[in-house]
């Protein structure tokens, strides 16, 4: 007799602003178009911190450089039943790439004021969204120095 296994979606998220802005993206999902932080799924391999710089350059064509852990969420998913732990990171944009591709799934990048997301709360992805805005803007933030990878390769 086999058991199955339960395994959280490990996902990454950056919460980025800049002059009262934040960067969002809105995307495709299930549920229509809804907006989200720029995150996606840990790869096989792949160090949080890598994770969160490849998944905000997909969705919003930035370079970002993470330098704080805003916090750890798990959230389930009430339709779904899915599990998902977000570690959800601060930092900076250091460039931008007009000529890159977004992922398919993403409509646009966009910089919104925390008062339009929280205006536009019913086409958020998940609850998360607000509750990583509303961490940030009371302060909330780790060392990065938390993350230890201790992959050989």
């Amino acid at each position: 007799m086999s058991e199955s296994i339960w395994k959280p979606h490990v996902v990454v998220a950056a919460v980025i602003e800049e002059d009262g802005r934040f960067l969002l993206v809105e995307e495709h999902t299930d549920d229509g178009l809804r907006f989200n932080q720029p995150a996606g799924h840990l790869e096989e391999g792949e160090g949080l911190l890598d994770a969160v710089r490849r998944e905000v350059f997909e969705e919003t064509a930035h370079h970002f450089e993470p330098e704080a852990l805003l916090g750890i969420y798990r959230w389930r998913h009430p339709d779904k039943g899915r599990t998902y732990l977000r570690f959800a990171f601060l930092g900076q944009v250091t460039g931008y790439d007009p000529t890159a591709r977004l992922d398919p799934d993403i409509l646009r990048a966009a910089w919104m004021s925390a008062d339009e997301i929280r205006a536009a709360r019913a086409r958020h992805r998940s609850p998360l969204v607000a509750r990583c805005l509303e961490d940030y803007l009371a302060g909330q933030s780790h060392s990065i120095d938390l993350i230890k990878d201790l992959d050989p390769a």
